[in-house]
Order: structure tokens, then sequence, then C-alpha cells
């Protein structure tokens, strides 16, 4: 694996305010969980681990969590 590959799995992650923040949407199947994320693709996002698909029709918006207010 190569630059490329080095690069995209440090845009995952945010590191500007000293702690790790994971910016990637998670698996929500247990076999799965917090660690796996899902791949983004233009009409879906799915796990490539267990093969959980979402919809483009069913991805909620994003919700600003207390922290981030």
């Amino acid at each position: 694996m190569g630059e490329k590959w080095r690069k995209a799995k440090a845009g995952k992650y945010d590191t500007s305010s000293g702690k790790l923040v994971r910016k990637g949407e998670f698996c929500p199947d247990p076999r799965c969980g917090p660690g796996v994320f899902l791949a983004v693709h233009a009409d879906r996002v799915s796990c490539g681990r267990c093969g959980y698909t979402k919809g483009e029709d069913e991805i909620p918006e994003p919700s600003m969590s207390q922290e981030e207010e």
C-alpha cells in the first residue's frame, strides 16, 4: 500500500484539537461496531466487512451533538 492509502486513512481522523476525533460513520452491525468505517458511495454507504448497506434515501441528515453546539 502506497502513499495514496496512507492519506485516505488519515482523512478519517481529526487531531487539530489535541484529541483524536473520528470523522467517519461506523458500521451499526454488532459484528463490526466502532472502528469499522462505512464506505461512502454516490448513492449509498456500505460496510466492506459484513455487507451492511444503507441507501441514499435512508441516510439521515447529520445532527449536531451537544459538544459541537
